[in-house]
């Protein structure tokens, strides 16, 4: 199997002139994308870059979409059919088309030119492969292109990531715990965030919350709260926000300081208590947060649904019903 590194290397000696990056997908594997899209769009100076659900990349393709373009889809398990028919939408209008999966041989790779198989299942950290990938993906891209003065700090810090994860969540089912017992009542949670990890919100509200246990979760940027959704905040609200170690810090603890002023219940998963900074300088940590915040609180919602008594596998329409 190539290496990001080999395939985008593999992609430039194609075509040099590479203008467009497009990651598409569905549900949480979109959401698996946005750190990879969040960082070239801060980071590139001449790449388009855009993130697209499957099906409205397919009925509405980009006018841009071709050869100059690198096409990245996700899905988890390979069979999604919006995300299969995504990589046939690319492949025919002439992109370079690389499937991103936990399944070899699945339908996703089927019109793909590249195809990087990731874990999923042996470990918390794990949880955070295809993350990974595609960020490793978004960086040789850029390093390629023209050029990520922090390259090299950004290669040592996701080579440390998986082991930061993996010893976080060793300490955190205590908290985890705490959380459960506090949230398991409550019919509806406010999820906050901001910068690379406003994703990790939106996949925690709409997947390990409204999916898996039928908890109604709106989602917020931390940024976005005090231009209107603050007028919400009550004694007693829930909310849960996630806070990033790095340039976005502010929008989440401005937003922390408004929710503890009227007494709304809110949890922290903060990714400066796990040591993120130990690992990452101050030029790429924004892009490692939403990694280690996904491995925590994948503990957290394992933690939920004991309380809850409502296993995260159970569906009621998903996999049931012809939609």
């Amino acid at each position: 199997m190539a290496t990001p590194k080999e395939i985008v290397a593999k992609i430039f000696k194609e075509e040099p002139n590479i203008e467009n990056v497009m990651f598409v997908g569905c549900g949480a594997s979109m959401a698996d994308l946005y750190p990879a899209k969040y960082f070239l769009e801060k980071t590139a100076k001449k790449l388009r870059v855009s993130l697209s659900t499957a099906n409205e990349f397919n009925y509405d393709t980009p006018a841009s979409l071709g050869k100059s373009t690198i096409a990245i889809v996700a899905s988890l398990g390979g069979t999604t059919p919006e995300s299969v028919k995504a990589t046939e939408v690319a492949s025919k209008a002439g992109a370079h088309v690389i499937s991103i999966t936990n399944s070899e041989g699945s339908p996703l790779t089927k019109a793909a030119e590249f195809v990087v198989v990731h874990g999923f299942h042996e470990s918390y950290a794990a949880k955070t492969a295809k993350t990974k990938n595609v960020l490793a993906l978004a960086v040789e891209i850029l390093q390629t292109s023209e050029g990520y003065e922090y390259y090299d700090e950004m290669q040592d810090a996701l080579s440390k990531i998986d082991g930061l994860i993996n010893n976080a969540v060793k300490s955190v089912g205590p908290s985890a715990q705490q959380f459960a017992d506090a949230y398991k009542d409550d019919n509806l949670i406010y999820v906050l965030s901001s910068g690379a990890t406003y994703d990790v919100a939106y996949s925690t509200a709409s997947f390990l919350f409204m999916e898996m246990q039928w908890i109604a979760a709106p989602t917020l940027n931390s940024g976005e709260y005090f231009h209107g959704p603050f007028e919400m905040t009550e004694k007693n609200v829930p909310y849960l926000l996630f806070m990033n170690d790095g340039p976005t810090r502010h929008l989440d603890a401005r937003a922390l300081t408004f929710l503890q002023r009227f007494d709304a219940k809110v949890t922290t998963i903060d990714a400066k208590d796990y040591g993120l900074a130990d690992i990452a300088s101050e030029n790429v940590i924004d892009y490692l947060n939403p990694m280690i915040i996904t491995g925590v609180m994948r503990v957290y919602a394992e933690k939920l649904a004991e309380a809850r008594k409502h296993p995260l596998t159970k569906r009621r329409y998903m996999w049931k019903l012809e939609y």
